[in-house]
């Protein structure tokens, strides 16, 4: 078995359309946004050289990003219609979606939680300043008395 295909950025393209072509023919909604999909990929590259070796590296990437964009999307679309057939790849997705929200949700009571107990930490150094403070303050009243009440018996 020989390995993948090199194909030009012009030969990738016009594969792409083709497909996009069979999937969604006319224009469709569906049509345009695979369309757009793909042709913005392309326009990332319209500034690199193949000749040069540091952007051809780039182009194979970008390349790369526009069929696994299809392929995301065509993902994507395939869970959606098998959601409504109750198939495993729709269930996973929206297993997947209510995990990764749950997550968000501990994140950000995390955040609020850790934020809640920095306040507390912040008012506890706050009360025992202060109450250093007031000690120092009763220590100096006293003091100040103690001399005051010496300084009038003699």
């Amino acid at each position: 078995m020989s390995g993948p295909t090199q194909r030009t950025s012009i030969e990738l393209y016009r594969d792409l359309l083709r497909l996009i072509h069979h999937i969604a023919p006319g224009t469709s909604p569906k049509s345009l946004a695979l369309r757009t999909l793909v042709r913005s990929e392309f326009d990332k590259s319209k500034s690199l050289s193949p000749s040069s070796p540091s952007d051809a590296i780039k182009i194979e990437s970008l390349k790369a990003n526009a069929v696994r964009a299809l392929s995301n999307y065509m993902l994507y679309e395939g869970g959606i219609q098998d959601r409504g057939r109750g198939g495993k790849l729709g269930k996973a997705m929206d297993s997947f979606h209510r995990r990764s929200l749950d997550g968000m949700n501990d994140k950000s009571d995390g955040l609020q939680h850790s934020q809640r107990q920095q306040q507390q930490q912040s008012q506890q150094q706050q009360q025992q300043s202060g109450s250093e403070d007031d000690g120092r303050r009763r220590q100096h009243d006293e003091d100040h008395s103690d001399a005051t009440k010496s300084s009038r018996e003699s």
